[in-house]
């Protein structure tokens, strides 16, 4: 179908760029105008693909449609407007003129909540469904004939963004993509909207936004929900309005804490270690998270008061008499004990899970007041350590210790960033032993961003030596593994809570596109914490069957338990996702770790460790050491007490690595190394996508890709096309500022880095390849190339055969038809990354990817990697893999257990 997209935002984006690939022609767009001159996302990828993009600031004025508009309008002659997120009102002459009309995407399951706040309406009101629909448009308010329709439950603590990202997002893609399917292939229903149940509430004011607090404590916690970020549910504290953030119902008694008197509250709300509770009419409970006052300051609402804590363990004379109560209990239930002593553990004593239950409830029922969980008996098992944890519960310590950050700070980006800078050992932020530090540079200007801890060797053994006692000695190595998981998936929910600035800092520091730090760098990052977090609890061994010693019987199973304390070394492109696609599986496998980052981006993994405490993980488990890999990286590699070590690099480092890792303590070894991944382009292929995808292969992150296509060979009767239609895409590329959202290519990594690569283009250029487009530094500070176009290399030459890890794009042309002879010319080299193809023979397809000796083939598209997908090389670009569950393995040791009986 031609089609007429007509709205805005990434939801408008990502809706055009999927009818695209589904075939249909988009014959215009029809968005806003810029603002602060930055185009609309669907502006942008529709200008890059050069649809006609018309940005009008209305369509009509004083109710009337403008003539003008109009009629650039229906000069594109669209057959289907298509409106996935439309702000503007367009006049029913242009809903009406194509033939088969216009469709509309509603948050909403209509006739339910008409109108621009449904979603926020949905919560407010407490449905226990939310969805969205389809329709045609009409000239009502949302009351044209539905298409299509999607359902989705609501979770009791689901919030506007949970069901955006969860369901209205992704599957509202989806299904405006079928819809139009449906609709080009004459399937497509036209359901009347009924009155019966139809409602219209209007958009929240903060005006409006108070909370009722003479309510139910449901429908309180609806009204913060509902109002979450936009526009804010509030309420007075003596004379201060302040706003209410992340509310959650209660269940069960509720944590000790001080009042605090609400205007219009049934009773005092209390101040607790969790966050402020409020209660509503009916007496439950509701807690809520964060507070902001009205000159903009965010606190934890846990800190509204800011009380000391005592870390004292001495007991009084009242709590030795609670403790014997206590050691009664144990005794009641440990039957089989002489005598409770202080060293008598509760699980070696025979004790089993429903015994913790009984533990957990008579010393609450004894105790009335102390608030006690079964996973406080795990981590407290000895008699003794169970009732220093019962004491400081009993007065209400916090016995986490305040994490101290000494932060750089930033204003950019529209907000502040807060950067740790100091080594993370053991839980805190500190300098470096010998006092020394380092500057990190942006590369966008050049700039310090700040000054950085640059890590000893004394560093390295102590960060070791806390990541072998939380193994061997804290509460990690105890854990049960669905409550590690858990951990891990509030790892994920802080970084995706943080993620505009983890993506700010990750683009200071490393030269990302600001997009693509968000979706990607950041992005992956979170999915790939939260899948190895579903795999916690899903590790497991097998029975195997052996030959049987007569007369007695054997039983041999595998058991796969954690390799101890593991070191992770990791390069500069990707900082934060390297970090993620490592640390990831190793804590979940149920491992500690030291990780040394680059040294030149080292500042998200600095913030990760921040955001870790906050999520709760155990001093100790995570170590995060920024410096040099000559001295850190080494003595990682050489520590005796380091069990596995991962490192994403370059082969010469690499093979350096495995060296140290076998003359230590022969630990073992993952190695995702160089790489030289070929690409060959068929000239059956489809052309607009080999070049489209083509282009991403080299210029994907300027270039700094490790899976990038370091060769592509083009058969010989499109190659002069394909050349011509990369250079004329170039051009449309623009270069600047990362922080910049229109900015498709940003700078290189460092200073150093760019010098490597111009002298990588001189030595093109000297063996006699072609320059066709670029091979320069762009004329303005920082380390920005311009993307760089070689044609004519030929297989003895050094571009053939080594990397540039840059934006450069080296093409070989072969003969028509000689699809061997290609094949033996893309594996013709000691590294084994990835690799792709682009043809629409299926035959050809499967028997090249066959054929190439490479860790990942993608067959018609590039760079499309999963968390669930393993990622690694073969020969010289190493061994082991990241992601998937091939990952988890890596990180993990197998052990045989044979029983006789």
């Amino acid at each position: 179908l031609k089609l007429a997209i007509i709205g805005q935002s990434l939801f408008g984006q990502e809706v055009y760029t999927n009818l695209r690939k589904q075939g249909h022609k988009v014959v215009g767009v029809f968005t806003v105008p810029d603002k602060d001159g930055k185009a609309d996302p669907l502006a942008t990828v529709a200008e890059k693909d050069g649809t006609p993009v018309f940005k009008f600031p209305r369509w009509r004025v004083k109710g009337k449609p403008i003539p003008e508009v109009v009629e650039a309008y229906k000069a594109v002659g669209a057959e289907l407007n298509v409106m996935p997120f439309c702000s503007q009102f367009i006049p029913m002459n242009v809903i009406d003129n194509p033939k088969h009309g216009s469709i509309i995407y509603h948050p909403s399951i209509l006739p339910l909540h008409r109108g621009a706040s449904a979603i926020n309406w949905t919560l407010i009101e407490g449905d226990k469904k939310a969805g969205f629909t389809i329709f045609w448009a009409d000239d009502g308010l949302d009351t044209g004939p539905i298409l299509l329709q999607r359902e989705c439950a609501v979770e009791p603590n689901d919030t506007v963004d949970t069901l955006y990202n969860r369901f209205l997002f992704p599957e509202g893609i989806k299904a405006m993509v079928e819809s139009v399917q449906l609709i080009a292939d004459g399937k497509a229903p036209r359901i009347p909207q009924t009155e019966e149940g139809a409602s219209y509430e209007g958009i929240q004011k903060k005006s409006n936004a108070k909370v009722d607090l003479a309510q139910s404590a449901e429908a309180i916690h609806n009204w913060i929900r509902g109002h979450d970020k936009v526009p804010g549910a509030w309420t007075v504290i003596g004379d201060k309005t302040v706003t209410l953030y992340g509310s959650s119902m209660l269940g069960g008694s509720v944590p000790d804490g001080q009042p605090l008197e609400i205007d219009g509250a049934s009773q005092p709300g209390q101040v607790t270690k969790n966050g402020l509770v409020l209660y509503g009419t009916d007496g439950k409970a509701l807690l809520v998270k964060s507070l902001q006052f009205e000159d903009g300051k965010m606190i934890p609402a846990s800190k509204y008061f800011d009380s000391g804590e005592s870390s004292t363990v001495e007991l009084t004379d009242e709590e030795k008499k609670m403790a014997e109560e206590i050691r009664s209990i144990w005794k009641g239930i440990l039957s089989n004990v002489p005598a409770v002593q202080d060293t008598t553990d509760f699980f070696k004593s025979g004790a089993a899970s429903m015994d913790v239950v009984r533990l957990v409830e008579e010393v609450k029922q004894k105790c009335a007041g102390v608030q006690l969980q079964n996973e406080d008996v795990y981590m407290a098992s000895t008699f003794q350590d169970f009732i220093q944890m019962f004491v400081r519960r009993f007065r209400g310590e916090d016995q986490e210790e305040e994490l101290v950050i000494d932060y750089a700070t930033k204003d950019v980006n529209n907000m502040t960033v807060k950067m740790p800078y100091q080594c993370f050992i053991n839980g805190q932020f500190e300098d470096a032993e010998n006092g020394k530090a380092y500057d990190t540079i942006n590369p966008t200007d050049g700039s310090v961003i700040c000054k950085v801890s640059y890590a000893s060797v004394g560093d390295v053994d102590r960060a070791v030596a806390a990541a072998k006692e939380a193994y061997e000695n804290g509460p990690w190595g105890k854990m049960n593994p669905r409550d590690r998981g858990s951990l891990l998936y509030k790892v994920a929910d802080l970084m995706e809570e943080h993620q505009e600035e983890l993506a700010t800092i990750e683009s200071m520091d490393s030269g990302a596109v600001y997009t693509l730090a968000l979706k990607t760098h950041v992005g992956m990052s979170i999915q790939t914490f939260r899948y190895f977090a579903g795999w916690c609890d899903k590790i497991q061994g097998k029975t195997i069957p052996i030959n049987q010693a007569r007369p007695n019987r054997n039983l041999t199973f595998t058991k796969k338990e954690p390799l101890g304390v593991c070191a992770i070394v990791i390069p500069w492109n990707y900082p934060l996702m390297m970090l993620a696609w490592k640390s990831a599986a190793c804590l979940a496998a149920g491992n500690t770790l030291v990780l040394k980052p680059a040294q030149v981006t080292p500042l998200t993994a600095l913030k990760f460790a921040e955001l870790s405490v906050k999520a709760g993980i155990p001093k100790g488990v995570i170590n995060i050491l920024p410096g040099s890999g000559g001295m850190v990286g080494q003595r990682l590699s050489d520590h005796p007490d380091v069990r596995k070590l991962g490192f994403t690099g370059s082969t010469p480092i690499g093979k350096q690595i495995m060296k140290s890792c076998a003359l230590s303590n022969l630990k073992k070894v993952s190695l995702e190394l160089g790489g030289k991944s070929p690409l060959i382009i068929f000239s059956d292929c489809d052309l607009d996508k080999a070049v489209r995808m083509g282009m991403s292969s080299v210029y994907f992150n300027k270039g700094e890709n490790c899976i990038a296509a370091g060769r592509l060979f083009v058969e010989e009767s499109i190659h002069d096309e394909y050349i011509s239609r990369v250079v004329e895409e170039i051009k449309k590329m623009k270069i600047g500022d990362p922080l910049d959202r229109s900015t498709d290519h940003g700078p290189q990594n460092h200073k150093a880095h760019l010098d490597k690569l111009l002298e990588y283009c001189d030595i093109g250029v000297k063996e006699g390849a072609t320059l066709v487009y670029g091979g320069r530094q762009v004329d303005r500070p920082g380390f920005f190339m311009e993307p760089t176009v070689f044609t004519g290399v030929e297989d003895h030459m050094f571009m053939a055969k080594e990397e540039s890890f840059g934006p450069v794009m080296v093409v070989s042309k072969f003969k028509d038809g000689d699809v061997d002879g290609v094949l033996k010319r893309a594996n013709d080299t000691e590294y084994g990354l990835a690799s792709g193809v682009f043809t629409r023979d299926i035959n050809k397809a499967m028997y090249v990817s066959e054929q190439l000796e490479a860790g990942t083939v993608f067959v018609n598209t590039y760079n499309k990697t999963d968390v669930a997908s393993p990622f690694g090389g073969f020969k010289q670009s190493g061994f082991g893999k990241d992601l998937g569950e091939d990952a988890l393995m890596e990180y993990l040791k197998t052990k045989a257990v044979t029983v006789e009986y």
